[in-house]
């Protein structure tokens, strides 16, 4: 896969390196040729210079034949408009912008261009981490919206059918862990002694799915 990588501050360079390992064709542009020096020696993808937004840039980037493109500066108007020229104007399959107000962000995303709040995300998180800590969260989808979690099934769903823990639109068993091997359960599995449960859950959901999990959350002092 071909991806372009506009922006390369610690989020850029970390997100070429990491496409780059994984075996993908990556370009990085930046308007300040020193920010390069982010990547490290062993990056062997190609460097641009030059402001990302710009159309001969882009084109000298490859984005006439590109997979995919992030646009991570630290301008969220940079990473918007470069975004929108990618998707619009040369028709990139893949694109997502990095924008840090998560109202903007919010108002992007219902006119169809996918983008990623540091701040939704990062305060989403930490609310996890203080709030849930008997739920372990293995990746979060969109802004946060919808986590999925890991947690071992209590004792009290030994024996019970797959969709006593599943709720329209709310949450539901999407893979189980047992004996080291993981399996897309059929509706009427039964849960077993053991099992390491991954569940998809919409956050406004959480308070429901501990409940029924027999989970209590931490109080304060």
């Amino acid at each position: 896969m071909k991806v372009i990588v506009i922006g390369c501050g610690r989020v850029g360079a970390g997100l070429a390196r990491t496409l780059s390992l994984r075996g993908h064709t990556v370009t990085v542009i930046d308007n300040d040729a020193t920010a390069f020096e982010n990547l490290g020696v062993t990056f062997k993808g190609q460097t641009i210079e030059g402001v990302g937004f710009d159309r001969d840039v882009l084109i000298q980037a490859g984005v006439e034949r590109a997979d995919a493109l992030a646009a991570v500066t630290t301008s969220d108007e940079a990473n918007v408009v470069a975004a929108r020229i990618a998707r619009q104007v040369f028709h990139v399959p893949r694109v997502a912008a990095r924008v840090y107000e998560p109202r903007k962000a919010e108002i992007y995303r219902r006119l169809g261009m996918m983008t990623v709040s540091p701040v939704t995300l990062g305060a989403h998180r930490l609310g996890e981490i203080l709030s849930f800590l008997e739920l372990h969260t293995a990746a979060s989808l969109g802004d946060g919206e919808v986590d999925i979690v890991d947690v071992e099934a209590p004792h009290a769903l030994i024996g019970r059918a797959i969709n006593d823990l599943s709720a329209l639109g709310e949450f539901q068993v999407t893979a189980i862990t047992r004996a080291g091997k993981t399996f897309l359960p059929a509706s009427g599995a039964l849960f077993e002694g053991g099992d390491l449960l991954h569940i998809a859950v919409h956050n406004a959901a959480i308070d429901k799915l501990k409940a029924l999990l027999g989970l209590t959350q931490g109080g304060g002092a």
